[in-house]
């Protein structure tokens, strides 16, 4: 069963089954990646061609595997030369690279298990929210003028309105003029975010203030 389809060398059928097999299991794979995330047309059509692609560059060089993966490794950063992905895209990415790997050596049988044990586990984690932060933890970004001393300037409204806060982060901004801050937070109610900021903006001047979900920056 999970002998390769090349052991007798590669032919005209050989090569047509392992692509054949390659494209319908980047299907799979981009078919699992739409149920579990976000996503766009451009890199669902990527995941779906990957696998053929990695596939077609471990024929060519006759099964020789260090050379594949050296090959394959150069091929790769072509997807990483413009704007990174999340790290699900990411492990999506590695997935139809394995994937083609695999057929490409002619283990097909293996791919074909493979590729259905982790997209079932990646939609039941998924499902699951495996990993999900509350709904209640927060990133507070805050600017304030220069003059003021922010290490006990808001105390009293997270008090007020938080179970627990950390300062992760202050910087510089406007040419020096200002500071920007950033905290780890956990509302006490939800309901109270409005009144929470309407205070906060009481004591910055009005200037900005931003509360998101800490895995906002990422999925997008």
């Amino acid at each position: 069963m999970f002998n390769s389809v090349l052991g007798n060398g590669l032919n005209v059928m050989n090569f047509s089954i392992c692509m054949g097999a390659a494209l319908i299991l980047g299907l799979i794979v981009a078919f699992v990646h739409m149920l579990c995330a976000r996503t766009n047309k451009n890199f669902v059509i990527t995941l779906a061609v990957l696998p053929m692609l990695i596939t077609l560059v471990i024929l060519l060089v006759n099964g020789n595997l260090g050379t594949s993966v050296a090959i394959v490794g150069a091929f790769s950063l072509v997807r990483f030369r413009s704007i990174p992905g999340n790290s699900r895209e990411i492990m999506f990415v590695f997935f139809a690279m394995a994937i083609g790997l695999a057929v490409g050596v002619g283990y097909i049988a293996f791919a074909a298990i493979f590729t259905i044990i982790v997209g079932l586990i990646t939609l039941i984690l998924t499902k699951l929210n495996f990993g999900d932060v509350s709904s209640r933890d927060k990133i507070l970004n805050i600017v304030i003028p220069e003059e003021l001393d922010y290490t006990s300037l808001f105390d009293e409204e997270f008090e007020e309105y938080l179970s627990s806060y950390k300062l992760v982060k202050a910087k510089t901004t406007n040419m020096g003029s200002m500071f920007e801050l950033t905290y780890q937070v956990s509302m006490k109610d939800l309901k109270n975010e409005k009144e929470f900021i309407d205070k906060l903006r009481i004591k910055n001047g009005n200037l900005k203030i931003a509360l998101s979900h800490p895995l906002l920056e990422e999925e997008l």
